[in-house]
């Protein structure tokens, strides 16, 4: 009966947003109990927002104090497209912006179980002649320029959306953006040429952060402006034309003195992070859109696309949360663009080099590390002045050898590939082993071997010096994990640097 009284006078669709059988699902306990907790009527008005990045989308309530506050946040489902905002019809972007939704875009007929219409494009929209159309909020995690939920969630924030209409409120505010407007944020995404444009819509995030109030949403010179009142001495409110040339307006002082506050904060921590060398976000490689990280969880090959996991999350630790709502079968994860991957320039290699040293036969492994790192030992070492190489290895070869190595131009020696040094980098480290030697071995199997003359069997056998020609690079030193104690190699001459201990402090004893 109420339903029927508030309604009278709507068209047939704003009826049918009581009458229909999914679209009049009640508000589940939990969320009224909720209510209660945060001091809310179930009929208040709300106010939406939505993050890509973050793939969330949060409902606020009004409180009975008068001012908003977050009831409940929805991890978003899928959404498509690329951060930025909405430009022209097929572009498969979800919008970014301010819109109104009034009970005539709430689709209670919707084939995606139940949406809303956001309203793109707004009247800033179409003064920059963006097209579109029928971009939505709806079920069915399916997107193509939408914002789409599971069939539960949607059920749940389309009843919350309709309780509110029958409180009296006509229409909530839809508010989109690429990211939560942080500094941090701003600052990853600094390079961005939808900047301008982020800085703009970030005016209307701050104020409805310091006023916990929807703000009033006006639109001229083909911009946003928010919360505006005539001044002190005019008759009448302004009016606003998208494409015309902004009338005389003020922002109340109290307002506009929170927002310069919060701003200012924002941009002195902005500057802090650009100094210190905070990274750009790496350029889309043509992914498209994201979904939020408790889904892609639940999806064979799930990735999270554009949007981003918390920090300390992986796909694994969320495998076994519940989802929140049915994921159908159809759903597909974010991928790149293949084509786009392709014609990205590959990533260069560190080159490894191989060095012979013919006065003395010893031959030595040089390799051009991408970053200088190396095992603990190794490390330690070289600060205690006992090396000064991470990827040098050096033999002697016993004084009976006989064998005589070819000539450099015949005997040159092919750099380590990247399965062997991967293979010899994951036997290297197998715990409670110590694969140094057979990490080496491995690597030389994949290296063809230099042709050797007149060898002739020594006694006692030595090593065969060639292995240490093809050692990995990034490896550590082989003294890594040796003690002074530790047995030589047969046939090696022990090695004393010029800097070491020893040298440098024989002098006290």
């Amino acid at each position: 009966m109420t339903a029927g009284v508030l309604l009278s006078g709507c068209d047939t669709d704003q009826v049918s947003l009581a009458t229909n059988a999914k679209a009049n699902q009640p508000v589940p306990p939990k969320l009224i109990a909720a209510m209660a907790e945060k001091n809310m009527d179930l009929q208040s008005p709300i106010l939406v927002r939505l993050f890509k990045q973050e793939a969330e989308l949060e409902v606020w309530k009004q409180t009975r104090n008068g001012q908003f506050a977050l009831l409940k946040t929805y991890p978003i489902c899928r959404w498509s497209g690329d951060l930025g905002p909405k430009v022209r019809e097929g572009d498969r972007q979800a919008p970014e912006g301010f819109y109104s939704i009034n009970p005539g875009q709430m689709n209670p007929q919707s084939a995606y179980y139940l949406s809303f219409n956001t309203g793109y494009p707004n009247a800033f929209d179409k003064a920059l002649g963006r097209t579109g159309s029928q971009l939505m909020v709806h079920g069915d995690c399916s997107s193509r320029g939408c914002y789409a939920m599971t069939d539960e969630q949607i059920a749940e924030i389309y009843s919350l959306g309709r309780e509110s209409f029958f409180g009296g409120q006509k229409a909530f505010q839809l508010q989109a953006y690429p990211f939560k407007m942080t500094p941090v944020n701003m600052a990853k995404h600094r390079n961005n040429p939808n900047m301008a444009f982020w800085k703009m819509i970030k005016e209307g995030y701050d104020h409805f952060e310091v006023t916990r109030q929807e703000p009033k949403v006006d639109f001229c010179e083909k911009k946003y402006v928010f919360d505006a009142a005539k001044p002190a001495d005019a008759k009448r409110d302004p009016v606003f034309d998208a494409s015309a040339k902004c009338p005389a307006y003020v922002i109340p002082e109290e307002i506009a003195s929170a927002v310069r506050e919060k701003q200012a904060k924002d941009e002195t921590e902005y500057a802090r992070l650009v100094a210190k060398g905070t990274p750009v976000a790496r350029m889309n490689t043509g992914i498209d859109g994201g979904m939020n990280k408790i889904f892609a969880a639940k999806i064979p090959e799930g990735s999270t696309g554009l949007s981003e996991g918390a920090e300390g999350t992986t796909l694994q630790m969320l495998a076994m949360a519940k989802a929140p709502g049915t994921i159908p079968g159809h759903v597909n994860p974010p991928k790149p663009n293949l084509d786009a991957v392709a014609s990205a320039p590959a990533p260069k290699e560190e080159p490894v080099v191989a060095v012979s040293t013919p006065a003395t036969g010893t031959r030595v492994a040089a390799a051009q590390p991408a970053e200088k790192s190396g095992g603990f030992f190794s490390n330690l070492g070289r600060k205690m002045g006992l090396g000064t190489a991470d990827t040098t290895a050096t033999t002697t070869p016993a004084p009976q050898a006989t064998a005589s190595v070819a000539p450099a131009a015949q005997t040159s020696t092919t750099p380590a590939t990247a399965a062997s040094r991967l293979k010899a980098a994951v036997t290297r480290f197998v715990p409670g082993q110590d694969k140094s030697k057979d990490s080496v071995k491995d690597a030389a199997k994949d290296t063809p071997k230099p042709a050797v003359a007149a060898a002739k069997p020594a006694e006692p056998p030595k090593p065969d010096t060639r292995l240490a020609a093809t050692r990995p690079a990034l490896k550590p030193s082989v003294s890594d994990g040796a003690g002074d104690n530790a047995p030589m190699m047969a046939g090696a001459a022990p090695v004393v640097q010029s800097n070491s201990f020893d040298s440098r402090f024989s002098a006290v004893k």
